[in-house]
């Protein structure tokens, strides 16, 4: 029996499918056509365990452009909110025959949205299962759920292969949004400007976005912010900043294929630097905050300085730096830690070497070949803690097996720290010790077990097959076990999910 009933949602004609099968997706067959394509709501999520609802399905975004106006706070004792006014162009093809999409969004209010040109109404976010007609969105923020779901309904439907350019102008207050940890992320209000940094899923702080990894993107960027403020995003400016009537738009672009929690377009007093060149010709771009102690801008300072070395020092091992700049952010407000942010990393309030050399090693891991699931960060923090030891290790400090040993031996049989399986710490876990040493310990290991000239033949294997993408911990496995035709299984089991000490007699040269 088919039964269905009529009501009304944001002004607009609901139908209400309670036949089996249908289900939430309200999927149809083509008009007049019933034995053409199905269509269906794309996926909430990309599929993410840690994070079920980060991500879209149904559709690969091509080209975020973000237009940006934003106002810093008021002197204090006013409140630390912005405000924040954008308009987000996204370009994107369907992969499956779409009857709505999601993107993420959180903490802004959507004032329109068309797609391909044509308006959309909002509505109420409908029941389950409801079928809303016409070209409609809706907006669902959950914060207890930590659900933050845009979605848009397309008429015409999308077909498999189809493009479409997606534009949603929004915008509101911005504060201080804290990540599943309770750690500041996203856009981070600062009483000068603000701080931008959203691993694992902020970007959809301040932009509407498929927040996850497997779907990487090419952007541009246009923020406009009151004059004497600058604003400074990922890759290079294709034109200098312009200023009219008290304000000053900047203009960056990052033409490669970049996550989105790698975006960054963090507003200050920056001193935004000459450019300058690594011996293999990538321009480095520095932004420094004006307001720096003595003491931390001359840390800052001889840590940047080391840039185009270090730059040098990598690409021997890993190939050519792998995105159209480099350099780095500065602030002098802090979100407690730094962060590999594309092309340019920001730092809190000062820049030391070790930190520089870590987040410039996470160019090529972490954000050229990216983690397919969040489970396997250890490949992003293992290697660029592994990375700044070899550094090190060059400069004259601790050779890379001193480094291994004084972690170590630093660490007992018994210790509560062994109990963390690193290739799958939790979501509470992503940032704990384990994942950046035992990580970094795993690749020691390997390179011993191995050898050198199978070690970076692997990595450079790595490196190439899953440029501007993704790869989990079996693929990395597959690559090591493809070039030293040895069996790992046993090696990695041990390594990334044994919750004991490995034993020394890995790592015995």
């Amino acid at each position: 029996m088919n039964r269905r009933r009529m009501q009304l949602v944001g002004g607009l004609t609901v139908a209400l499918a309670v036949v089996g099968g249908l289900g939430a997706t309200g999927a149809v067959a083509a008009p007049g056509s019933p034995n053409g394509p199905r269509y269906t709501a794309g996926a909430q999520g990309a599929g993410d365990a840690y994070f079920p609802n980060a991500g879209n399905g149904g559709y690969d975004v091509q080209h975020y452009d973000l237009g940006v106006t934003y106002t810093p706070p008021a002197a204090s004792p006013a409140p630390l909110v912005g405000q924040f006014e954008g308009t987000a162009t996204i370009d994107l093809v369907a992969t499956q025959d779409l009857d709505r999409f999601n993107l993420d969004l959180r903490g802004m209010t959507v004032s329109s949205l068309t797609v391909n040109g044509k308006p959309a109404t909002s509505v109420t976010p409908p029941a389950t299962g409801a079928v809303v007609d016409g070209a409609a969105y809706w907006h669902v923020q959950n914060d207890e759920e930590r659900v933050w779901e845009l979605t848009v309904q397309p008429r015409p439907k999308l077909k498999a292969g189809q493009t479409a350019r997606v534009v949603v102008e929004y915008g509101g207050p911005t504060t201080r949004p804290l990540d599943i940890e309770e750690a500041l992320y996203g856009w981070v209000t600062t009483r000068d400007g603000a701080m931008v940094v959203s691993e694992p899923e902020g970007s959809m702080t301040w932009y509407p976005v498929s927040d996850h990894q497997t779907d990487k993107a090419s952007y541009s960027f246009e923020i406009t912010v009151p004059e004497g403020k600058a604003a400074v995003a990922n890759g290079v400016q294709p034109k200098p900043e312009v200023t009219a009537d008290g304000w000053t738009t900047w203009f960056w672009d990052a033409p490669d294929q970049q996550a989105s929690y790698l975006t960054t377009a963090s507003v200050g007093d920056f001193d935004v630097r000459d450019t300058y060149f690594s011996a293999s010709g990538v321009p480095i771009i520095d932004a420094v905050d004006t307001k720096l102690t003595a003491a931390r801008l001359a840390t800052t300072n001889a840590s940047l300085s080391r840039q185009v070395e270090m730059i040098d020092f990598y690409e021997q091992y890993f190939g050519g730096y792998p995105f159209v700049a480099y350099g780095s952010i500065v602030d002098d407000d802090t979100v407690f830690y730094a962060l590999e942010t594309q092309t340019r990393p920001v730092y809190s309030r000062s820049a030391n070497e070790g930190t520089v050399a870590h987040e410039l090693a996470h160019q090529w891991f972490g954000n050229t070949v990216s983690p397919e699931r969040w489970q396997d960060i250890w490949l992003n923090e293992g290697w660029a803690t592994y990375a700044s030891w070899m550094w090190d290790e060059s400069d004259g400090g601790a050779t890379v097996q001193e480094s291994y040993d004084d972690w170590y031996e630093s660490e007992d049989p018994g210790d509560e720290y062994w109990d963390l399986q690193i290739g799958d710490p939790g979501p509470l876990g992503l940032f704990q010790g384990p994942v950046y040493d035992r990580g970094a310990g795993t690749l020691h290991a390997l390179r011993v077990e191995l050898g050198d000239d199978t070690f970076f033949a692997g990595t450079r294997l790595w490196l190439e097959r899953y440029d501007d993408s993704a790869g989990t911990a079996e693929d990395f496995q597959a690559v090591f076990e493809e070039v030293s035709g040895t069996d790992l299984d046993d090696f990695f089991q041990t390594w990334l999910y044994k919750q004991a000490k490995p034993p020394a007699t890995w790592t015995t040269p």
